[in-house]
């Protein structure tokens, strides 16, 4: 039977689909500004006329390839694609600095590949089971892993943890400006109109990142990238390589990306922040974390697309949308009447397996076709003059963050906290804890009050945020986060006076 579904998955019809899902994915992921979740809403009127099983497979292939193409301008241009690609910037930027940014492309393609299919193959042999462990996950257990994250990105900030910690809680400051997440209260806009929305989370993102860049381009005269005197292609045998010498942090990486996929609310930002730091504590001596290191950007990047088939167990399994894009195609299957929940795979086995098995297939094609595009992608913009270069991505930052909600209130936000994270720079402040930050602030907000609420409703506050077992194993990770890295500091300190 299963078989009978996997040649469903392989229909001439079917395989366009996935190839030009995963283009246009590719494509718009790797615009600042145009997400995985626009990509997804603009496209969704057409699988209306479609087979449920095949509008599927479009928008499981738009998903996977928008999430892949966020790492070209991370790597490229030090501005992720999309928020799932913040931690790429950590070890692709400096690669790309350094001449090697095809080769940081290629792994990416590879590593993205990887997650893929184990996000993929989870969903297809594990989503009942798997599923069980969301519903575990109270507002408590998404205060806790959103603190998790936050301690995540500061300890993994360049420079100093207090910088880290100081940039994580500026975020999460930005992100109670506007309508409260509970109370729908109106907070620390100071009378402001345009402040009432809030600061949006790509606005800020494309803010942050993209406009220091364009600012140091033009005021340094030398080109942003190192150019080879012949710029022919990505280094594909040499990326292949070195993936297959990271195989156990391949793997590793996209079974964490896997399992936060399934966590609601959690995404790729936090899976990719997660598999980097794992990554970094099980780093070998001479590798450099953070300074052009492969292990980064494959850890990263396997995650990041693990949480496409991780998110979507709760999504079919439970009707729960772990992220906005999720959410997107739990509509579109609800509009063409297809149920989710526990009986899903009993009532409509044929539809998701032949979605699951499509969703590997786009996940194949996405090697050739990322190659291709990431061929293209590199050789133009490392060759393309700042005189064009600079105003193509400054209207592309416009109108992306114009896009967003139509609102040109969120163009100068986006400006000014561009102009914003280009002065902090000046001091060592880094982007990354900020844009999490305002990320995490609205999931640790909704998780306090709710938790807060049912605590002292039931007069149980302590035994409420410290008494639950899920809840108690995220805050020991978060104090292990925190002092580990100081301490080892503190070890190879000794370690250096003793040789000295």
């Amino acid at each position: 039977m299963e078989f009978g579904h996997f040649l469903s998955a392989l229909t001439p019809l079917n395989l366009a689909l996935a190839l030009f899902g995963v283009v246009a994915g590719t494509v718009v992921g790797s615009i600042p500004g145009l997400t995985a979740t626009m990509a997804l809403a603009v496209l969704v009127p057409i699988t209306f006329s479609m087979e449920p099983a095949s509008a599927l497979i479009l928008l499981g292939a738009i998903y996977t390839g928008a999430i892949y193409g966020g790492a070209y301008a991370a790597i490229l241009l030090n501005t992720p694609g999309t928020p799932s690609a913040i931690a790429t910037t950590f070890d692709g930027y400096p690669m790309a600095k350094r001449g090697d940014g095809d080769l940081a492309v290629a792994l990416a393609c590879f590593a993205s590949v990887v997650g893929g299919l184990v996000g993929a193959l989870a969903l297809l042999f594990l989503a009942p089971p798997l599923s069980k462990v969301a519903l575990a996950f109270g507002p408590i257990e998404y205060f806790w892993l959103s603190i998790f994250g936050l301690s995540l990105i500061a300890s993994l900030s360049t420079g100093n943890l207090m910088k880290g910690l100081a940039g994580g809680a500026f975020g999460m400051l930005l992100s109670c400006v506007g309508v409260a997440e509970i109370s729908a209260d109106i907070r620390l806009t100071f009378g402001s109109q345009m402040l009432i929305g809030g600061f949006g989370v790509v606005s800020a993102l494309i803010g942050i990142y993209c406009i220091p860049v364009l600012i140091d381009l033009v005021a340094v005269p030398d080109r942003h990238l190192k150019v080879e005197d012949d710029v022919r292609s990505v280094r594909i045998g040499e990326a292949f390589r070195l993936a297959m010498r990271s195989k156990v942090n391949l793997i590793r990486s996209s079974v964490i990306g896997t399992l936060v996929g399934i966590l609601p609310g959690a995404g790729g930002s936090v899976a990719g922040l997660v598999a980097y730091s794992e990554a970094k504590r099980t780093a070998k001596p001479h590798q450099k974390f953070g300074e052009g290191e492969p292990d980064g950007i494959m850890a990263v990047e396997s995650a990041n697309n693990a949480t496409v088939g991780g998110g979507f167990i709760p999504t079919l399994v439970l009707g729960i949308p772990g992220t906005p894009p999720d959410a997107i195609v739990l509509g579109a299957l609800l509009v063409q009447g297809v149920r989710t929940g526990p009986t899903m795979f009993q009532q409509s086995g044929s539809i998701v397996f032949t979605f699951i098995y499509g969703l590997l297939i786009a996940t194949v094609l996405m090697l050739p076709a990322g190659l291709l595009i990431g061929r293209y992608a590199y050789k133009s913009i490392v060759t393309i003059p700042k005189a064009v270069l600079v105003p193509s991505v400054a209207f592309m930052t416009i109108i992306g963050t114009f896009a967003i909600r139509n609102s040109v209130s969120d163009v100068l936000i986006m400006l000014g906290l561009g102009v914003f994270g280009w002065i902090i720079g000046r001091f060592g402040f880094a982007a990354s804890p900020i844009v999490l930050g305002l990320i995490l602030g609205p999931i640790a907000e909704q998780g306090f009050v709710q938790g807060w609420t049912i605590g002292a409703a039931t007069g149980n506050l302590t035994g409420m945020f410290f008494g639950r077992p899920i809840s108690q194993a995220i805050l020991a990770f978060t104090l292990v986060t925190l002092i580990l890295p100081p301490l080892m500091a503190r070890r190879r300190a000794r370690k250096e006076e003793r040789h000295t």
